[in-house]
């Protein structure tokens, strides 16, 4: 009678699905939450998008965007006509078909996860769903994650994961800037807690997204997948780090040196050095893979090595500025620095992780009197405090002691730095024109 009942369960579902009838939730409308809940909409599902932020659904329901792969003429567009609304109120779960959680999960100040958010999302899904839901986490998490909290939790309304409701994970894959890749072509993994699960999540979203969508044998496989994909880019990253190091050391170009290397059609695969890692993936993921590890007596040697040389970034370009200004007889103490970027790659708005803040704060320290620039980024946060970053002038450029760019965004006008400039630090290889000109 129960596999008869999952069956029919999973036949209604599917066929919603894909004659578009089942209104779908998303849990969390930041830089994840947001893009999913426009694509499902314009897939043309009946959308609701939840988040406890009330400025976040004030401005979703007025169709205001402040997500930068969000179109906002998308936004409004998809408001005016109905197929998306916000709400801060989770009793609305209960006329959901699916819900998929795009909450944040960040590490405490031990590195660790903060499962806090997910947590709480899973249990306000409980108190509401009704029978034959389908829920899909898809925050970035350490193996585990949806069997070992999120079932528990959804368990505890007295219905049972695979015959009452299912139950998958499905990894964001979301680049922010990317302008090939984003959430609609981008190809999807997704595993489920029971075959039944992992088909109904599919049928999702399949329905929405142009991208392939792969499946794998369990939600701990997906989880896994995703740490993987994420602690390859920072490992590799690590390299040229440290190959910036040791290349600095040896008065060798490491950017001429990638370039060769990248000329080899077969067995490499280019990576850049830079001032640390950001963003809200690779510099935090592969720490959810070492505390798991630990789970299993195992230490991450290799990760948490790759981890360290990515946090000393930051200390090196200090140590770099220090350098230059002494070549011109001053010291990082009273230096007048313009800081270029803030943003933790080009292009884009986002400072979150950014290793900026981190030489913001070692300058700091150290005496020197800095200053931001960034196109994207008006006003940041550096240790609770309100920053807010200045327009490029002349005059901005001819006051600096010394010009850092830390971020190379396309719109920075590199002639009129070049022209200005009394010595530049670049950390992304823009190769402007100065006399003073160095890289890390």
């Amino acid at each position: 009678m129960k596999i008869n009942t999952i069956e029919r369960l999973e036949n209604e579902l599917v066929k919603k699905l894909n004659t578009k009838n089942a209104t779908i939730g998303v849990v969390g409308l930041g830089y994840v939450g947001l893009p999913l809940a426009v694509e499902k909409a314009k897939a043309g599902f009946n959308v609701i998008g939840f988040d406890v932020q009330e400025d976040k659904v004030k401005n979703v329901n007025d169709g205001i965007n402040y997500i930068g792969d969000v179109l906002p003429t998308d936004l409004e567009s998809l408001v005016s006509s109905g197929k998306l609304k916000a709400t801060s109120d989770y009793s609305f779960i209960k006329d959901v078909d699916a819900v998929a959680i795009c909450v944040p999960t960040p590490l405490d100040v031990y590195k660790q996860p903060n499962m806090a958010y997910v947590e709480s999302s899973a249990k306000a899904i409980a108190a509401n769903f009704t029978k034959g839901t389908l829920i899909v986490l898809e925050s970035t998490t350490y193996p585990g994650t949806t069997e070992e909290l999120i079932k528990p939790i959804l368990e505890e309304s007295g219905m049972v994961c695979g015959e009452d409701f299912f139950l998958a994970y499905s990894p964001e894959r979301v680049d922010p800037g990317n302008k090939d890749f984003n959430t609609k072509n981008t190809p999807k993994v997704v595993g489920g807690i029971t075959e039944s699960c992992t088909k109904v999540a599919a049928a999702m979203y399949r329905a929405v997204l142009d991208g392939d969508v792969h499946e794998v044998s369990s939600p701990a496989v997906a989880e896994m997948e995703k740490l993987l994909e994420n602690t390859f880019r920072n490992i590799n990253v690590a390299l040229a780090n440290e190959m910036a190091i040791l290349c600095h050391k040896m008065g060798i170009d490491v950017w001429e040196v990638i370039d060769a290397a990248a000329t080899k059609p077969y067995g490499f695969m280019p990576f850049y050095p830079g001032p640390g890692l950001g963003g809200h993936c690779i510099p935090i993921d592969p720490w959810y893979l070492t505390w798991k590890a630990r789970e299993y007596n195992y230490h991450t040697k290799l990760i948490e090595t790759a981890g360290e040389i990515n946090d000393s970034m930051p200390d090196f370009v200090v140590q770099r500025c220090a350098e230059i200004l002494n070549k011109q007889g001053k010291a990082l103490n009273g230096s007048k620095i313009l800081v270029l970027g803030v943003a933790y790659k080009k292009n884009i708005d986002d400072y979150r992780e950014s290793p900026v803040l981190p030489i913001l704060n070692r300058l700091s320290l150290a005496g020197s009197n800095w200053s931001v620039v960034d196109p994207f980024v008006a006003k940041f946060k550096l240790e609770g405090e309100i920053i807010h970053t200045i327009d490029l002038k002349d005059e901005t450029i001819q006051e600096a002691d010394l010009v850092l760019i830390t971020t190379n965004h396309s719109n920075f006008d590199y002639e009129k730095i070049s022209k200005f400039s009394k010595a530049i630090l670049d950390t992304r290889n823009t190769n402007v024109s100065n006399e003073l000109y160095f890289k890390i």
